[in-house]
């Protein structure tokens, strides 16, 4: 199990953690942990709750953190149901390549709206998504709410 207390160069997520407030996707901070958009959503909101600190397995989370990783997540699902009010959520951790973890080494819980129906031919033959809106305007739509939420 890996735990690493410093940041690790190339990692999408402690990259994020060193530019605080001048990363566009991050909506929400915390001590411990943040929410920010995924890049290349599934969904519009598709976000993404993380611990600042390099940790690859949930297992190896300090108690502070593990609390606000799931506080941020409750947070992350009533500022999503309240601004885009989606039918349901899935949420999920994918820990280690064989799980699907897109990105390895820094566990990250993402956290993704859906609708009756937004599974449509686009995403299933085309492999590719259509969004409703710009990451930008997400970003701006759902950094106003979450101060409400937290």
């Amino acid at each position: 199990m890996t735990d690493v207390s410093t940041p690790v160069p190339g990692c999408i997520f402690c990259d994020a953690v060193a530019r605080q407030a001048d990363d566009p996707l991050i909506v929400a901070r915390g001590n411990q942990a943040f929410v920010i958009l995924n890049k290349f959503p599934y969904n519009n909101g598709h976000l993404m709750v993380v611990p600042n600190r390099h940790v690859e397995w949930l297992a190896d989370l300090e108690p502070p953190e593990l609390t606000e990783l799931m506080t941020l997540t409750q947070a992350a699902e009533r500022v999503l149901a309240a601004v885009y009010h989606p039918h349901g959520f899935n949420m999920g951790l994918n820990l280690g390549k064989p799980a699907g973890a897109g990105v390895l080494g820094h566990l990250h819980l993402h956290v993704v709206p859906r609708w009756n129906g937004d599974t449509n031919f686009m995403s299933v033959v085309g492999e590719m998504r259509v969004l409703p809106e710009e990451l930008p305007q997400t970003a701006g739509r759902l950094r106003a709410a979450f101060p409400q939420f937290l």
